[in-house]
């Protein structure tokens, strides 16, 4: 296969991944936050802890923004900055008990919705999919 063709896969491949996301979180909203505050605490969920700039980076927000949001997350007792352990100088945000409860709410939530989209599998095409999830995991979205 050649590289413009792999990328060209990769490209639908992502905007795929885009669209199954938002058809399987769009009406998932829980009434304290916000769908960017949802998208900060998803990012947290599954990479802990992260630093404001990171954060920033990652949801294509300003530093300000950011930094609001994870204030007003903070206040709804969702999530809480630390000093980081390898640098006491940096500050690093991670959930709460109660932003864990959350999320676990939520995932939960989409998980449903993940298995709807996936009922129809034999076991052999679920383990395929798994299988393709680790390789990309390891090869291209490490």
């Amino acid at each position: 296969m050649q590289d413009s063709s792999l990328f060209q896969q990769l490209i639908q491949f992502v905007t795929s991944v885009h669209q199954a996301t938002a058809d399987m979180t769009s009406d998932i909203q829980h009434d304290a936050i916000t769908p960017v505050q949802y998208k900060i605490l998803e990012y947290l969920a599954v990479s802990p802890p992260q630093t404001p700039s990171s954060i920033s980076v990652c949801m294509h927000m300003s530093l300000p923004n950011t930094s609001r949001e994870l204030r007003k997350l903070s206040e709804k007792g969702l999530c809480e900055k630390t000093a980081d352990p390898a640098d006491g100088r940096k500050q690093v945000i991670h959930l709460t008990a109660e932003g864990k409860q959350l999320m676990e709410q939520i995932f939960s939530q989409i998980e449903v919705r993940f298995r709807e989209r996936t009922q129809h599998l034999n076991p052999t095409e679920l383990e395929q999919v798994e299988q393709a999830l680790q390789v990309l995991q390891k090869h291209v979205f490490f």
